[in-house]
């Protein structure tokens, strides 16, 4: 679980690439779009640009190279030519990246033209409760104080956090140990150590925290039909704390604009 130095600086450079296509998809316009064009935009960009390989892409069978996620919908969404982002909807944009052999994973949801009030501020907790967890990563804190800070945080604004998914640890492969959960007690789990590289990626509802799989496999929505947002980044831990590997220019450990 414990990358090397070089390791470190290539899973670095994919995380800054993958970065750069976060701040594609931030100056395009979204509302009129369908999510099937949203993905041939961001594939043509990662091979064509990057020179890299959209990493979902044939991963576990899967055809496409992010994951769109509307309103209720959870994570894992479909992009589909039929689902056209309408004014008012937020949708999770969950993409992966690779490049000379190690992959990066990032997601982040976005508001589409005028959202309601209520719907903001889901979404804007959801990027606070990721930065509560990012901030809880150094060595010698656990993975169970990541979670108990997602937890808490989410707690104090009226939302549940999803249970069925976690983060996980990253490199040479998409999924790697650890798990990391996003509930949690502190001082429980395992103990963090320098060079660890692992996503943090917690999904908030604002209804109960059940979630169910629809017939495509692949889908996964809230029971209750409520709103649900998701930001995730990837993150190494260092001699001091922490290094957000895929951070984007509009962020400030923490700060961002929707």
């Amino acid at each position: 679980m414990t990358k090397q130095p070089e390791e470190l600086l290539l899973l670095a450079e994919s995380g800054r690439l993958l970065a750069s296509v976060f701040t594609l998809l931030d100056r395009t316009p979204l509302e009129g779009r369908s999510t099937l064009e949203i993905n041939d935009m961001v594939e043509r960009f990662i091979v064509d640009e990057l020179q890299a390989r959209p990493a979902s892409k044939g991963q576990y069978g899967y055809g496409f190279v992010l994951n769109s996620s509307i309103n209720e919908v959870v994570c894992h969404g479909i992009p589909s030519p039929s689902d056209v982002l309408r004014n008012g909807d937020i949708v999770n944009l969950d993409i992966t990246l690779e490049k000379n052999g190690y992959i990066a994973d990032s997601s982040k949801t976005y508001l589409v033209g005028e959202v309601h009030p209520a719907a903001r501020r889901l979404v804007e907790a959801t990027q606070e409760a990721l930065w509560q967890g990012i901030r809880a990563v150094r060595p010698g804190a656990t993975l169970g104080d990541i979670g108990w800070a997602i937890e808490r945080h989410a707690k104090r604004n009226g939302y549940s956090v999803v249970r069925d998914f976690c983060g996980h640890g990253i490199g040479r492969e998409m999924h790697e140990e650890p798990e990391v959960l996003h509930y949690g007690k502190p001082g429980t789990g395992l103990m963090l150590r320098e060079g660890m590289v692992f996503t943090i990626e917690p999904m908030l509802n604002r209804g109960r925290r059940s979630v169910r799989t629809e017939d495509d496999g692949w889908t996964v929505v809230t029971r209750d039909g409520s709103l649900s947002a998701q930001f995730e980044h990837t993150v190494a831990v260092t001699a001091s704390g922490v290094d957000v590997l895929t951070l984007r220019p509009d962020e400030v450990q923490g700060s961002a604009s929707l």
